[in-house]
């Protein structure tokens, strides 16, 4: 759309801003044209038909105006800049405590990139913002409709850039990114800041203020603050096409504006015409970066060449979520308190000016000033003028700025105030400081050219004359300030807008008998063996602590294992302070049960999932939702994932979990269940087939080599009983030729384990090791290696606490200390395995006393084998008779060495009986038995 017009109401205003390109930019030329361009898109808003209200977010001047000029027009259509599929949730505002925030979640995507998910859009709503004002007005009102005309939050994401190439993938689309609302966009309604960096650079330094919401607040809010519609509405107007003017030429930015502009107008029309309403008793509320719009569908008779693209399959939930003052700030790149500050000036603005402002009925939280306001007679509408409004931005602009007197009194009370919070906050203040305070906010507003102090000038004289090098508690002076001018206020989702699941939370806690909205840590006692129905609450706190973020549901006492029911339970919660998280898990599901299930069923079939994450999740499956059809599920995936993995980085959870699992069923079922009998095999031959390369791979630990050995030998009885072969596992042993000397002596440990290599062996082995100097350095990571081998081999416990006692008595000092480290960290790492096999074996073989210790003599020094008592002559009596009466052993070993004969009588020659004379022949293996059944002697 074309300039402005001839004789129109702001040509004196063109004449003047002529005047000024030609003194400042020596002729006309681009400064005119800009210039000139400003007062067109001024001239051509206010002459829309349909009223256009231009506003700032969280702005309480245009909270103000927007209050006034609501109960002069008394509009019947109030078309609001938001998110168009948002509409249905905003009844639910008046069940909350402002500020809250309107989000629009999808878990899962459909037609945007899968790394995207999960989307998520918010909007903040406070109580001294213009959109809630017009909220409350128009659902309030009887006969007043609220129809919302921005982009749906489909469409958010539809016109958004992919990462750019070099940038994380994982990471959301971050344009508006707020970390304070989790990772949702950010919708702004009413964004008004420069986006030419160098604008922005030259007001701040002028205006003499660090922050952009510091020279909103003084040239901006404080000015417009007492200014009437017209004005405040034509000043709107002109920033709005200043920053839109001299905004960067990014291309994609200037074409997603200009979209949201055409989806806006067009939707505006097609209500227009749907219900036939009149654009005069209709009021448009925009930011005013929109509302200086240039684009051909502006205006109710603009074009109608803008196409609306469908909406992707995706499913989209809504609900509210509580925001916060600091939420608010971050998401805006506002500075931190700018928004406690509005809240404060908003109150202010209201009892001086006896602006009645607009509430939901039922609203809980909404601040009421204790002051009785003067009431105000209420205007009647004005009549449209048919030339259209006249000039009120000549007499803005060359009229000074009022200097707002001194207010004294309200200095000395902040002064005072923070005086007092820095004496509780541990700082050493007095009522100097309280003088110097007020002293120095004059000076510094006096040198920034404003007679009155505001807030930003008392917080920078505060952090002056109060703060010290270090900050002696909590909070410094500037979040004192902070909290003194107002703080950080949080909202709360009422009851009755919360969804389902924080609904069904809320009753199936309810008795514990706490405020669980209420911010803050509360503890619960739950005394589960005199009040039996505290068991429900149990298990849904158990559920909470696994699904919450960590310090929701914080456990003190008790613990959730197989086989155990609860008796006392005692817990910290601060569901209040999490209830934005408790309200996203209601976008997952009805239930805690549902949501829980399906997290597992992700977790399981994620694409990276491994075999230890999928045992993990038949664990929850049974110890939150004791589901026997899940946990079957979910095992049989976890054989498929194993079977599927090439290295062995999670053995040690494997081997963890699946004993777990494995004591849990057979205590608890009649048999196993199909899917761990299934695990148990593959996992034999899975593991057996990585072990040659296990113990070869610079990528494996010793741990997890460990590991896998525990898995082949704590299984082998189950495993060979379902048919496995255990000349698999000689053959992988067989294969294994490890140089590292701790993988070495795990071999060493798993060979003893299988018998081809006996105790005296291996310890001729280790005393070779420490007999040979170019050895000894090695020695300790040969220790490692037997510690790491008692999770396979617990019965080498001896033996280790042998080595380690050897090499403390034998190495070396400049080999022994350096190596301390190591053994104390190993320890620490696996202590819940290993240190106790070690202290009961060293408790079991050490002396009691230390009155014993010197003449203790290690029991490894004397020979293992007991010796046989000595014979004074050959004799086989004994063993004869002990076989006579049991004949039945020595038939069949006689007939399988295909002796023939019977047994000898007191006639018959010994010669004669096969049995007796292959006995006679090895006494050795009679003699031994005797020895072990302990027969005596005769």
């Amino acid at each position: 759309m074309n300039g402005g017009t001839s004789g129109g109401a702001f040509d004196a205003l063109r004449g003047q801003l002529h005047d000024a390109a030609l003194t400042f930019a020596d002729g006309p030329g681009a400064l005119e044209g800009i210039l000139r361009g400003i007062v067109d898109d001024v001239e051509r808003a206010v002459r829309e038909p349909l009223e256009i209200f231009p506003v700032c977010h969280h702005s309480p001047a245009s909270a103000l105006a927007m209050a006034r000029r609501l109960r002069e027009k008394q509009p019947k259509v109030v078309y609001l800049e938001l998110c168009e599929d948002m509409a249905p949730l905003l009844t639910e505002l008046r069940n909350c405590r402002l500020p809250v925030a309107v989000q629009a979640f999808a878990g899962e995507v459909d037609g945007f990139p899968a790394d995207w998910s999960p989307l998520s859009v918010v909007a903040p709503v406070t109580e001294a913002s213009a959109e809630y004002q017009a909220i409350a007005y128009a659902l309030d009102t009887p006969g007043v409709e609220l129809v919302l005309v921005d982009r749906s939050s489909d469409h958010v994401f539809q016109w958004q850039t992919p990462p750019a190439e070099g940038t994380d993938p994982d990471a959301p689309p971050a344009d508006e990114e707020s970390a304070l609302h989790g990772d949702a966009v950010g919708v702004e309604i009413g964004d008004l800041r420069p986006r030419f960096a160098e604008l922005e650079e030259h007001l701040l330094r002028h205006g003499r203020v660090r922050h952009w919401s510091e020279w909103w607040h003084q040239y901006v809010e404080v000015p417009l603050g007492d200014g009437d519609h017209d004005t405040y509405r034509q000043v709107m107007l002109l920033i709005g096409s200043l920053f839109r003017r001299l905004a960067p030429g990014d291309a994609r930015q200037v074409r997603v504006d200009e979209d949201r502009e055409r989806y806006m107008w067009t939707r505006m029309r097609e209500h227009l015409a749907a219900t036939r309403t009149d654009p005069a008793h209709c009021l448009y509320v925009c930011g005013a970066f929109h509302a200086a719009s240039r684009v051909a569908e502006f205006g109710v008779h603009g074009s109608d060449t803008f196409t609306i693209t469908p909406r992707t399959p995706t499913k989209w939930l809504h609900g509210l979520i509580p925001s916060s003052h600091a939420a608010i700030e971050a998401q805006f790149g506002l500075a931190a308190g700018s928004v406690s500050i509005a809240a404060t000036q908003w109150a202010k603005n209201l009892d001086r000016t006896g602006v009645k402002p607009y509430r939901l009925a039922g609203q809980a939280g909404a601040r009421k000033s204790t002051r009785a306001r003067k009431a105000l007679p209420a205007p009647a509408p004005a009549p449209a003028s048919v030339s259209g409004p006249a000039d009120r931005l000549t007499g803005f602009l060359q009229r000074p700025p009022a200097l707002d007197p001194l207010d004294e009194a309200e200095l000395l009370g902040w002064s005072v105030d923070i005086v007092r919070a820095a004496r509780r906050g541990g700082y050493l203040a007095s009522t100097a400081d309280a003088i110097a305070v007020f002293e120095t906010s004059i000076l510094l507003a006096g040198m920034r050219d404003r007679v009155k102090p505001t807030p930003y000038d008392f917080q920078d004289a505060a952090i002056t004359c109060i703060e010290k090098d270090a900050v002696p508690g909590r909070r410094d002076v500037r979040r004192l300030v902070e909290i003194m001018m107002g703080g950080d206020r949080i909202g709360r989702v009422g009851y009755d807008a919360l969804p389902p699941l924080a609904r069904d939370v809320h009753d199936r806690l309810a008795p514990l008998g706490l405020r669980l909205q209420q911010r803050g840590v509360q503890r619960a006692l739950l005394d589960i063996a005199a009040r039996p129905e505290l068991e429900r609450c149990s298990d849904v706190l158990w559920m909470l602590r696994r699904l919450l973020p960590q310090g929701a549901a914080r456990i003190v006492m008790g613990e959730r294992s197989f086989g155990e029911r609860p008796i006392q339970e005692s817990w910290d919660l601060a569901l209040g302070t999490h209830e934005r998280a408790l309200i996203e898990l209601g976008y997952e599901g009805v239930s805690i049960e549902q949501v829980l299930e399906q997290r597992l069923r992700r977790t399981a079939y994620a694409p990276q999932a491994t075999a230890a994450q999928v045992l993990e999740a038949v664990e929850d499956a049974i110890l939150y939702l004791r589901s026997r059809r899940l946990a079957d599920e979910l095992g049989t995936r976890a054989l498929d994932v194993l079977s599927g993995e090439r290295s062995v980085d999670g053995a040690p959870d494997v081997l963890r979990r699946i004993r777990r699992l494995l004591t849990h069923y057979r205590t608890s079922e009649p048999v196993l269940p199909p899917w761990i009998e299934s695990f148990v095999k593959t996992g034999y031959a899975h593991y057996c087939t990585l072990l040659p390369t296990a113990f070869t791979d610079e990528d494996a630990t010793v741990r997890q080599v460990g590991a896998m050995l525990g898995f082949l030998f704590g299984m082998e009885h189950l495993a060979l009983s379902l048919g496995c072969d255990r000349a698999q596992l000689e053959l992988a042993l067989a294969q294994c030729h490890p140089e590292e000397p701790s993988r070495t002596a795990l071999l060493w440990a798993a060979r003893t384990h299988l018998g081809t290599l006996s105790r005296p062996a291996l310890r001729s082995r280790c005393d070779a090791l420490l007999a040979d100097p170019l050895a000894l350095p090695a020695y300790p990571r040969y220790l490692s290696g037997f510690l790491h081998a008692l999770e396979p081999v617990p019965a080498l416990a001896d033996f280790v606490v042998e080595a380690v006692s050897n090499a403390f008595a034998r190495l070396p000092d400049p080999v022994l200390l350096p190596w301390l480290p190591t053994l104390i960290t190993t320890l620490r790492a696996d202590g819940a395995e290993l240190a106790p096999l070690l202290i009961r074996e060293a408790a079991r073989l050490f002396p009691p006393g230390l009155q014993d210790l010197d003449a203790w003599t290690p029991p490894w020094l004397h020979d293992h084998q007991p010796a046989l008592p000595p014979a004074e002559e050959p004799s086989t009596a004994q063993p004869l008779a002990l076989l006579t009466s049991h004949p039945t052993t020595c038939d069949a070993l006689a007939a399988h060495l295909t002796y023939p004969g019977t047994w000898a009588t007191s006639t018959t020659p010994r010669p004669e009986v096969p049995g007796t004379t292959l006995l006679t022949r090895h006494p050795t293996t009679t003699e031994a038995l005797a020895a072990l059944l302990a027969i005596p002697a005769g």
